[in-house]
């Protein structure tokens, strides 16, 4: 398995909303994206993008708010109520190859590969097979730069 590009850090929050704001006026946030729900994931979403030198969008936050009380991250909050980090996610030019990979190696996939926020399919890592860190592993875009 090859080290992709780091796509972006999942944030759970209780509001994104609330978060948007902080993102705004604490970090100077300036490209922030419309929320948008995924209720097949039980999530809403919103990307913050970072800035590089080259003005191309770098690294994104993700920030993550339950849809429902059936979301996934419910339990995460119920944990850490303020928030925090919760998932990282690289690039693969190839999901189903890298699924096979980390597969071939032992570790647990946890369900099974969907579409996620950026329209490219995904899967995630046990943070038990990944030093403790949820890894989301999603396909390149094909607009790298959306």
């Amino acid at each position: 398995m090859k080290l992709g590009r780091l796509n972006h850090i999942g944030v759970a929050t209780t509001s994104i909303a609330d978060s948007i704001v902080h993102y705004r006026e604490v970090m100077g946030a300036t490209s922030i994206s419309t929320p948008f729900e995924l209720p097949e994931q039980g999530v809403k979403v919103c990307f913050v993008d970072t800035p590089t030198e080259t003005g191309l969008n770098g690294t994104q936050i993700e920030l993550i708010e339950p849809y429902d009380d059936s979301s996934p991250i419910n339990g995460f909050l119920a944990k850490n109520p303020a928030g925090g980090q919760h998932h990282v996610c690289f690039e693969v030019p190839d999901i189903e190859e890298a699924r096979a990979e980390f597969e071939a190696m032992g570790k647990r996939i946890l369900g099974p590969t969907r579409i996620g926020a950026h329209g490219t399919p995904i899967f995630f890592v046990h943070p038990k097979d990944m030093q403790g860190m949820l890894t989301e592993i999603m396909e390149t875009p094909k607009d790298r730069y959306h």
